[in-house]
């Protein structure tokens, strides 16, 4: 047990430069079982390890860090291993990728029955349907997502400035003020380039190759996550993967689900439920027309984020797809995005038209459309800047 109070010691006092995520305001720290989701490489790990940072001194032996990485874990299992803990005196196990022990979720109903004085936080896949799929778990463990960084947490971190979030109601009644403050201290648009080239998963702080990086945590997504979890057998791997391929080939326009099937020697089910797969693990974004929803084919499949479009070398996206890609990203956390007809893109929450524009339009008070504008510091009326979009959360 000593091993792991030195390796957690370690952790918590050689973190990095890192960015208090607004989620750790927001999970209700008193209940007994946590578990924080969210895809790889959104610093999930981090997030475990600021809490511990946040409460307890490094050699307070009351919290612990562990990762079911570790063979020893994997050998003796969850529940001894937080018996040992708690009978030590230990108050809080943070667990991380806890799917890795195969029967994690009975474990952990274990460990709340057996160890009432034990809280624990464990961090996950967005793969994962805690409750859904783990029904012992239903009504005892507390679920957050953990995303990756908006563009306000990004120019927060690399300006050191302490912009507030702000709700989606409070941009369209008061973007002209919130801009206004936020111009006055910097311009983001000086940063909005480098936020959608690498700036939502919190690695690009490490002194590596942020696009192999991202390469490598894209694999890991499809080969762990979807595969373990979703209990895919290993030789449909490639299939998945040209799948993936496949889906940002097409760029912005509908996703044929015949051909796709035609080409991968699939059912259209089986397609869907792949494409369903991708969108669970965080890699691409299914977006329905108004009223449609799973199974059905939908009419749009976008990136998850801006970040993963410059990893296909050498596809090239439209630069309209990059911003309408971010745009859909950001507004994924709270609200329900639908495509639009010709007139706009999107409809947020079933009533709202929103459509992206590279510049300011003529058409200001006499439309019902929302202009999200790229190339503006400052808006008016029905027109917003679109990097303002990357403050709502």
């Amino acid at each position: 047990m000593e091993s792991f109070f030195r390796t957690h010691k370690y952790l918590v006092e050689h973190l990095g430069p890192t960015v208090r995520r607004d989620l750790m305001d927001e999970v209700d720290w008193k209940q007994r079982m946590i578990g924080i989701k969210g895809a790889r490489g959104v610093g999930k790990t981090t997030f475990l390890l600021q809490y511990a940072q946040e409460n307890y001194s490094p050699d307070d032996h009351q919290c612990l860090y562990i990762n079911t990485n570790n063979f020893y874990i994997q050998n003796i299992g969850i529940t001894a291993f937080a018996d040992d803990f708690y009978h030590n005196g230990g108050k809080v196990l943070l667990i991380d990728q806890v799917f890795k022990q195969p029967d994690w979720s009975s474990q952990l109903r274990e460990c709340y029955d057996r160890f009432p004085g034990l809280k624990i936080i464990f961090t996950g896949s967005s793969v994962m349907r805690l409750k859904e799929e783990n029904p012992e778990l239903n009504k005892i463990v507390h679920s957050y997502n953990l995303r990756g960084f908006s563009f306000r947490e990004f120019l927060n971190l690399k300006t050191g400035f302490h912009f507030p979030a702000y709700s989606l109601q409070e941009i369209l009644e008061n973007h002209t003020t919130i801009a206004q403050e936020v111009i006055s201290e910097v311009n983001p648009r000086n940063y909005f380039s480098d936020y959608l080239h690498h700036g939502f998963y919190p690695f690009f702080l490490e002194q590596q190759n942020y696009s192999e990086n991202l390469l490598k945590t894209m694999n890991m997504m499809i080969e762990v996550d979807i595969l373990q979890l979703k209990q895919i057998e290993l030789k449909y791997l490639p299939k998945l993967k040209l799948l993936f391929y496949l889906l940002t080939s097409s760029g912005s326009s509908v996703p044929n689900v015949s051909q796709l099937a035609q080409e991968l020697g699939m059912s259209r089910a089986t397609v869907m439920n792949y494409i369903k797969y991708l969108m669970d693990a965080r890699l691409v974004n299914m977006i329905y027309s108004k009223g449609d929803e799973f199974p059905k084919k939908p009419a749009r499949v976008l990136l998850h984020n801006s970040n993963l479009m410059y990893s296909f070398y050498p596809r090239r996206f439209d630069e309209h797809d990059v911003l309408e890609t971010f745009f859909c990203n950001t507004m994924w956390k709270d609200h329900h995005v639908n495509k639009a007809g010709n007139i706009c893109s999107f409809i947020i929450d079933g009533d709202m038209e929103f459509r992206i524009a590279e510049h300011g339009t003529r058409l200001k008070s006499k439309s019902k459309i929302t202009f999200a504008v790229n190339q503006m510091d400052v808006g008016e009326g029905n027109q917003i800047p679109l990097w303002l979009f990357g403050f709502l959360y």
